[in-house]
């Protein structure tokens, strides 16, 4: 799978960063998401594969591209029967988010990415539209912390693991009034919040990654971005956990509507069979082989957004694979307009 759709995948997730990146700034959140959704469609749509949304933009109803259950790629077309080869045909599931923290893009801040992941047919968890608690951890700290102790026993853990003293450790947590007891007990352990408004995709990759200054993200963001989260940490070997929160008491619930315990039936109606089940990255993400990619739209701890020059444009991607276990930096400059782009700039 990453042979075959490797580069085309990195392509995808770049085309979704240039569009949305030439909105950064101008307040326009939809439009950049808009855009940034176009255009990751567009050229999933070039791709020689048969492919399912299984986390997009959102129900049919509400999103006319990547919507969830569409099919993508060329094999997907009316006439697919005349160019695709069923002994070649390469079925996946793809989970994407074209502009993962349209309030950073609009705003001109930092932390914004296009991300998507990918795993062979039934390899991602079809997350409903709710939210999740989320713990995220460095590799040290795999197995050893646990969504359901306190911050305080994890962040001891944390760390123990990673031989540091608690007040050297900086923990992610969004920025929302749900979260004021877990903030209070973070800070009383000595350790630091940083705070973000948007994007936790963003914010578990530096939680997973050794050398980002970030050690954990901890509270509740939403369910299907838990989802590439997973696919991400569990490819990098880091920890990463998520439990459905379904109670309208504590948060928004999405298209289901009605009491914690007809909220609880509907799921079950869904399929999922156990709510309140603690979600390992693994089975969040159970593909035997997943490959995660995210360029940047504007700068973030690890990748840098687009940046524009006359007639081109260059990206930073980051692909990691579980199937060749690596971590790939995609440095790349588009030429835009052949006749009149600059020379590279280093």
């Amino acid at each position: 799978m990453e042979k075959t759709l490797g580069l085309e995948i990195i392509e995808v997730v770049e085309q979704a960063a240039i569009a949305s990146a030439r909105l950064m700034g101008k307040g326009l959140r939809n439009e950049a998401d808009g855009v940034a959704v176009k255009a990751m469609r567009d050229r999933m749509n070039e791709i020689y594969m048969r492919g399912r949304i299984v986390i997009g933009e959102g129900e049919r109803d509400d999103a006319p591209m990547l919507y969830i259950g569409e099919q993508v790629g060329i094999c997907t077309q009316p006439n697919a029967a005349d160019m695709c080869s069923i002994d070649e045909l390469i079925e996946i599931d793809i989970a994407v988010d074209p502009c993962e923290g349209t309030n950073l893009v609009a705003e001109g801040r930092q932390g914004s990415m296009a991300v998507l992941a990918i795993s062979e047919k039934g390899g991602l968890l079809g997350a409903p539209d709710l939210y999740m608690k989320k713990l995220a951890a460095p590799p040290q700290a795999k197995g050893k912390v646990h969504i359901d102790y306190p911050a305080t026993k994890n962040l001891q853990i944390i760390a123990e693991c990673l031989d540091r003293a608690i007040e050297e450790l900086v923990v992610i947590v969004m920025k929302r009034d749900r979260h004021k007891d877990l903030i209070s007990e973070i800070r009383s352990t000595g350790a630091r919040v940083r705070f973000i408004d948007d994007g936790d995709i963003s914010a578990a990759l530096s939680a997973g990654i050794n050398g980002t200054g970030v050690h954990a993200l901890m509270g509740i963001g939403a369910a299907p971005e838990g989802v590439i989260s997973a696919a991400a940490l569990r490819c990098l070997g880091s920890h990463f956990q998520g439990q459905l929160i379904y109670d309208p008491g504590v948060v928004q619930t999405g298209l289901l509507k009605g009491t914690k315990a007809e909220i609880e039936e509907q799921l079950k109606a869904q399929g999922v069979e156990q709510p309140d089940k603690v979600w390992e990255a693994e089975e969040l993400a159970s593909g035997k082989n997943v490959l995660f990619a995210a360029c940047g739209i504007t700068d973030g701890d690890f990748i840098k957004g687009v940046r524009f020059f006359t007639g081109s444009a260059r990206t930073e991607t980051m692909v990691i694979s579980s199937q060749s276990n690596t971590v790939r930096f995609v440095d790349t400059v588009h030429i835009l307009d052949p006749a009149h782009h600059a020379s590279l700039v280093i």
